[in-house]
């Protein structure tokens, strides 16, 4: 039996300060008194963003002048399938208002994981709170060189760091003093600076260390029995194909890496996905998902044309 596809498109509005506006649900609506980011059905045969400026303009009497694809997320049911289709507006005029009498509000990123949405908003809130760009520590990269590499990719516009080197292996359930003292160190600068850090490091170290994000690759995900064990806010995964992928999703990961996107200097013989296979591959994702292997930031507006949250790379931050 078909399901029928019921296609819906929903907003991220930002304003100035990259606050982010949100209306509650009435209360005779399904998951009603929950808030929602605005949007609604798009109607047959109508362009997602058309559909998208009509619903804004009829419920919060904005216009859109300008949107990016910032996350899609499909959900199956018996009877139907529901593909939601998530934009961030960036630029639109007018002032948005609860045009349907709806309560709505404007909140920070650090808010918006106090309000209580829908289930099936979850990705679009970890979307929200991501970086776009991401840099991972060169595997060989000394203890003592760590807070000085991420120093200067934050410099060059990196969002986020993920911390990968031979001292902290996803397979290594001990630190030396070096290496922790090395790692408190990012830990702290991160915090103090509000940049994004992930661990890629066993879960009894990320826990030790008081870890907010773990990285693990698809292999030593195997090991982790439930997704409580990683006390963090955070866990990602490193995926290859469609298998590892779903994998991710079922261990309860928040976004994952695909790779490799392109050809890579350090795997030449690895055979690259290239952009469309990427794309096709995340149209059963339902979490946001960096596109690693041969980009850098200027593949960050091509990445996100092709469904992704941005990239994440190691030798791009290593240029001058």
């Amino acid at each position: 039996m078909t399901r029928k596809l019921i296609h819906v498109a929903a907003a991220v509005i930002r304003n100035d300060a990259g606050e982010i506006f949100i209306a509650k649900r009435s209360d005779d609506k399904h998951q009603g008194g929950l808030w929602e980011f605005p949007g609604g059905k798009v109607e047959a045969g109508e362009p997602v963003k058309q559909a998208l400026a009509r619903e804004l303009d009829e419920e919060l009497g904005i216009q859109v002048l300008d949107c990016r694809p910032l996350i899609q997320i499909p959900h199956h049911y018996s009877d139907k399938s529901v593909l939601l289709d998530v934009f961030e507006v960036g630029t639109f005029s007018g002032e948005p208002y609860g045009r349907e009498g709806q309560p709505v509000k404007w909140v920070s990123n650090t808010e918006l994981v106090s309000y209580e949405f829908p289930e099936a908003n979850r990705p679009i809130i970890d979307a929200c709170l991501l970086p776009s760009t991401l840099a991972i520590t060169p595997f060989n990269t000394k203890p003592d060189e760590l807070l000085s590499f991420a120093e200067s990719a934050v410099a060059k516009g990196a969002g986020g760091i993920v911390l990968r080197f031979s001292g902290l292996s996803d397979q290594s359930e001990t630190l030396s003093a070096e290496v922790e003292v090395a790692c408190r160190s990012l830990i702290g600068y991160c915090h103090e600076k509000s940049i994004f850090l992930s661990l890629n490091t066993s879960v009894s170290i990320a826990n030790h260390l008081a870890a907010d994000a773990i990285h693990l690759s698809s292999e030593r995900l195997k090991s982790l029995s439930q997704r409580s064990d990683f006390a963090g806010r955070w866990l990602s995964v490193s995926c290859h194909n469609a298998a590892e992928l779903k994998i991710a999703e079922e261990k309860g990961s928040n976004f994952v890496f695909l790779s490799p996107v392109t050809e890579t200097t350090s795997h030449p013989d690895e055979e690259s996905l290239g952009w469309e296979s990427f794309s096709a591959l995340l149209t059963e994702v339902k979490q946001p998902v960096y596109a690693l292997g041969g980009v850098g930031p200027d593949d960050v507006n091509q990445a996100q044309i092709f469904g992704a949250q941005g990239i994440a790379a190691i030798s791009a931050w290593l240029e001058e």
